[in-house]
């Protein structure tokens, strides 16, 4: 299915007698690693390989990283130290001392998705995040979590999150309508607004890189690819930061859901 949509929103570009075409969305198509057979759901495919990087990528940094705990903190026990603190203070600064306890989740979670987003820039890899199947996982995740988590913490009080006090009385019933709609589209925006920022950035470099084959504008075109990439770089962290706040958002409603 993904190939089929990677195929449907294929983008062919030509410059005018030059012959040139690329296909900017062919880099986020799905393929077995072993064979050219249609992908299955047990099909070990290149999303299987670099998510198994991440992983191996994340756990380098995390856990061999810090293994010796120096004193005098190597590179990678630095960034280990970085990273765990930057989420540990985010979890507690959004959700209080009660959310500490799920910062492991949180924690791994973000992890997951910078990895995710900073390989995806490397040549030749694939963007595991820039598919909408990955991060309405990671975005259900999140959302059936936090509502489990606020039924079993709070009962049918839970449902006071909905519930706009501080409205005046006859306004209440329209914005609890607004607040349940509002609440529920919460993880496709949580998924969309990752896979679309990370396929947008990728695809818009493709172009470019395109292009860097006409001798008339590949200067430009090698400056923009240069810039975007740059750009890129910033989008992967931000995007993943934006994913992981929003998780800490969502989970600070199921602990304290009183408006």
């Amino acid at each position: 299915m993904a190939t089929e949509a990677a195929h449907g929103a294929e983008t062919v570009e030509h410059a005018a007698g030059t012959g040139l075409s690329f296909h900017p969305m062919d880099q986020f198509m799905i393929k077995p690693l072993f064979g050219d057979g249609a992908v299955g759901m047990f099909t070990i495919t290149n999303a299987t390989l670099w998510m198994f990087i991440c992983i191996l990528a994340i756990i380098a940094v995390m856990v061999l990283g810090t293994s010796r705990r120096a004193i005098i903190p190597s590179r990678s026990q630095s960034v280990a130290e970085l990273a765990y603190g930057f989420i540990y203070k985010m979890v507690e600064d959004v959700t209080g001392k009660d959310g500490l306890k799920y910062f492991p989740y949180i924690m791994t979670l973000f992890m997951f998705i910078v990895f995710s987003n900073f390989l995806g820039l490397i040549p030749m890899s694939f963007t595991t995040t820039s598919h909408i199947a990955v991060t309405w996982v990671l975005a259900l995740c999140v959302f059936l979590g936090v509502t489990i988590l606020g039924f079993v913490k709070n009962g049918v009080h839970f449902l006071g999150l909905f519930w706009v006090t501080s409205a005046p009385l006859a306004l209440r019933p329209i914005l609890a309508v607004i607040e349940i709609i509002s609440y529920f589209v919460r993880p496709v925006s949580h998924s969309i607004r990752l896979a679309g920022n990370v396929m947008a950035g990728h695809a818009v470099m493709k172009v470019f890189a395109g292009f860097a084959a006409l001798a008339i504008v590949s200067p430009v075109s090698i400056v923009a690819i240069t810039a975007i990439y740059g750009l890129e770089v910033l989008v992967a962290f931000i995007q993943a930061y934006v994913f992981t706040i929003l998780t800490c958002v969502y989970l600070k409603d199921a602990l304290h859901p009183a408006h």
